[in-house]
């Protein structure tokens, strides 16, 4: 055929073809340029960042009495409830008092015998020096009557010093409490032979306010000491907080009691003590929790969201996004992580607008289409 003697035909059906595959070109082009990725971002801002600290601790008694028996007998009577409350002085136990009552009662007509002694000694003493001077008796009886009164005087007050002794004796077998508080369970059996020997009968601890004790490292232990003004002893304004095993936070605030005077070189830390108020008694010597304090407060500090930061060889990386909505990775430096955030000291500023999620998907220099962060919300 003549290329150049095509009909009318010839040409609309090559007009048709061309234009069938610059519809199809275009179709391709589209499906070859996919919709710019929906990301998370969150605008970096500046922010008082309290810096927390979390020490696991364990409860002890303000005061821990041993109830120990003080003479040995047999016991005869249980005079507390167990676990409840007792005041110093109540009565916890009696032990048979009746062979101390025979030994007070003993050690009494022994003192009567000395005071009648002493007595006859003083009437000697009383007849002889008059007749002394009128030679009726001799000087050496009368220094024998002033001897004896002496001797009868010794004896009374050794006979009173064993009634005192054996009054106490038989006090001894009141068991009291020396101290208010929490008495425990009861460690022994009524009819047991018990005596200063034989262990302890009981506890009882003062509970309000009730001890915490908590290790820090020497880290935390020069932060506080940094708020101290010179001062030896962690600052009295340091507040804690007590989280429960049940993960509630105690509603009372405790405060700094102690620390110890070394660090235990095995661990690094030293032992601290807060006080924790305890009016109601549901804390008990022996639960364990974690104490909780603020160790010191980041003014003005650069945060984003910690799930915005990905590690690599070591290294943290943030990824961006410009005005044009193109995103760049970014390598940054970060600090202190304070609950789901984390600060940054260097890498970015003020206003960058960073991926605080989809950040799995960010390849450097892509077309992103930016919608605001939500907590708890992810990206499809």
């Amino acid at each position: 055929m003549d290329p150049f003697n095509w009909n009318r035909g010839t040409v609309v059906v090559f007009a048709g073809a061309l234009a069938l595959g610059a519809s199809t070109g275009c179709e391709k082009a589209q499906q070859a340029a996919p919709a710019p990725a929906d990301v998370q971002v969150v605008a970096v801002g500046r922010r008082d960042v309290p810096v927390v600290r979390e020490w696991v601790g364990y409860l002890d008694g303000f005061v821990n009495a041993q109830i120990r028996a003080q003479v040995s007998g047999y016991l005869v009577k249980q005079d507390y409830k167990e676990g409840g409350p007792v005041k110093q002085g109540d009565v916890l136990f009696e032990i048979d008092p009746r062979p101390f009552a025979a030994a007070l009662s003993q050690a009494e007509g022994v003192l009567g015998q000395a005071r009648a002694q002493f007595g006859k000694a003083e009437l000697d003493v009383a007849r002889f020096t008059p007749l002394a001077r009128d030679k009726a008796v001799s000087q050496e009886e009368l220094d024998d009557a002033i001897q004896s009164r002496i001797a009868a005087q010794a004896q009374v007050r050794s006979a009173q010093a064993g009634v005192d002794e054996a009054k106490l004796l038989l006090g001894f077998t009141k068991v009291v409490s020396p101290i208010n508080g929490i008495a425990g369970l009861i460690r022994a059996q009524i009819g047991d032979l018990v005596g200063p020997t034989t262990g302890i009968l009981t506890t009882v601890s003062t509970v309000d306010p009730i001890k915490a004790y908590f290790p820090i490292g020497e880290q935390d232990y020069l932060e506080f000491m940094k708020r101290s003004k010179g001062s030896a002893s962690i600052p009295k304004d340091a507040e804690f907080d007590l989280v429960l095993s049940d993960g509630t936070v105690y509603p009372r605030k405790g405060s700094f009691f102690a620390i110890d005077s070394q660090v235990d070189a095995n661990t690094g830390t030293l032992r601290a003590v807060a006080l924790f108020p305890n009016p109601e008694g549901l804390l008990r010597p022996g639960q364990y929790g974690r104490v909780r304090a603020v160790l010191r407060v980041e003014k003005g500090a650069l945060v984003v969201p910690q799930r915005a930061l990905t590690e690599l060889q070591g290294s943290y990386q943030v990824a961006t996004v410009d005005a044009s909505n193109h995103t760049h990775i970014v390598t940054v430096k970060s600090g202190t992580q304070v609950g789901d955030l984390v600060v940054i000291e260097s890498g970015i500023g003020p206003g960058d607008r960073v991926v605080a999620d989809g950040v799995q998907k960010i390849k450097p220099d892509v077309l992103v289409n930016p919608v605001p962060f939500e907590a708890g919300a992810t990206t499809k």
